[in-house]
């Protein structure tokens, strides 16, 4: 008997046997039913035979880890044959009598039941022996000994397949962060570079220079405001994913949340010049909100109409309060978003794979979803053959003020 350097493959089998909640209580029936006052679960395989779990109460003196050399034991037998081992008393049995392992053991019953793996490999066995002669040869033991088995072998699987599902799991937890944290860094990187790209061609646009230049700066210019919109949403999911959320800094200043919405319409109608834009907005009453969140929410919702709405007609604000809620809508004519498709809008990197969504990341209405969450409201989508619509709701703070009228593009007075 001797403790042995074990691999990690059967340190991991032992362990999967000692973790079994109630192994220790499987030897103790095992015990008390047969009367045997050795018990083991061992793992054998074609070199070795391996404690794995063993109640003693003979001082047998076998403990997990320890080894027996296997050409000594009958277990070795019973992975060669298959067959269980029932011996009741050594001396009266024609068969063991003169084997030499009970007499270098100085046991007198044995039993030994094969364990299986699920796919039917050999694992190793489910044994017993005490110095005394013992019944053992009955209907009941052989099927204890079977249920026990079938248990272990059971659990087995369990483990094995907890193990490599935890293992898939850290890996991608690995992974995930990786990406995260790449996304973070790459979205702060650029924005430097690119609010300069911006600047320089404001400085341009301001300079007496031939409107073929003035065109290209124009141009600049608003690609710089996309690559900001994607920085943005690229930086937003990190944090989100890496566990900072979406941060609100709230405010109830109506006036600044009338110039976000028109800052970022001016923005869009900048990018692209050949959408109309209608604006239908009438706020009543006073309420807490980001500001800066709620543009940016506006701004991915109509970049996305711009993005997939007809060209000769026009895409529609409305932003207003309702009873207890706010409301912020925006729609376009174009093509049906597919109902099987619906449900994945505001997933992260979902995208439509349409013809002219090919450049997008698909985190625009995920980002959406996550500042609407983040107010306490929600986001959702409607689209028929006529129009497809975005809406924000969220709940309002109690108590309200004078109400705030936006102006359409046009510079007319809307209500609804």
């Amino acid at each position: 008997m001797a403790m042995v350097s074990l691999s990690a493959e059967l340190q991991k089998d032992i362990e999967n046997i000692t973790g079994m909640a109630s192994v220790r209580s499987l030897l103790n029936v095992v015990s008390k039913s047969t009367g045997m006052r050795f018990v083991a679960i061992a793992r054998v395989t074609d070199k070795k035979w391996i404690t794995c779990i063993s109640r003693d109460e003979i001082n047998f003196g076998l403990v997990s880890g320890d080894e027996l050399e296997l050409e000594t034991t009958l277990c070795n037998e019973i992975r060669q044959h298959t067959d269980p081992i029932i011996i009741e008393d050594v001396s009266g049995d024609p068969r063991y009598c003169g084997h030499h392992t009970p007499a270098q053991y100085g046991f007198q019953s044995y039993i030994s039941f094969p364990i299986y793996r699920r796919d039917g490999r050999f694992f190793g066995t489910l044994c017993a022996i005490d110095p005394s002669p013992a019944k053992l040869e009955n209907r009941q033991t052989r099927e204890l000994f079977e249920l026990y088995t079938e248990l272990i072998s059971y659990h087995l699987e369990s483990m094995e397949q907890l193990r490599e599902v935890s293992a898939s799991l850290n890996e991608e937890k690995r992974l995930g962060e990786l990406r995260e944290t790449f996304i973070a860094v790459l979205g702060h990187d650029l924005r430097n570079p690119v609010g300069t790209t911006r600047m320089c061609a404001d400085i341009l646009l301001k300079l007496d220079i031939p409107e073929i230049a003035l065109r290209q700066a124009r141009t600049i210019k608003s690609t710089s405001y996309r690559m900001q919109g994607l920085i943005d949403n690229l930086l937003d999911f990190a944090k989100g994913h890496l566990g900072e959320g979406i941060q609100l800094d709230l405010s109830h200043d109506m006036s600044l949340l009338k110039n976000t919405l028109e800052q970022v319409a001016g923005e869009i109608d900048t990018i692209d010049p050949g959408h109309r834009l209608r604006s239908e907005i009438n706020i009543d009453g006073t309420f807490s909100c980001d500001t800066n969140r709620l543009g940016q929410l506006y701004s991915n919702l109509l970049g996305n109409a711009v993005k997939h709405g007809a060209p000769d007609l026009p895409i529609v604000t409305r932003a207003y309060t309702q009873g207890q809620e706010f409301v912020l809508s925006v729609s376009n004519s174009g093509e049906r978003i597919a109902e099987g498709k619906i449900g994945d809008l505001f997933k992260p990197f979902f995208t439509t794979n349409s013809s002219n969504n090919k450049s997008g990341l698909g985190l625009g209405l995920y980002i959406c979803s996550e500042i609407a969450r983040a107010h306490g409201g929600k986001m959702s989508v409607s689209s028929t053959d006529a129009r497809t619509i975005f809406t924000f709701t969220m709940p309002l703070n109690k108590g309200t003020k004078n109400g705030l009228q936006l102006k359409a593009k046009d510079g007319s007075n809307t209500r609804n």
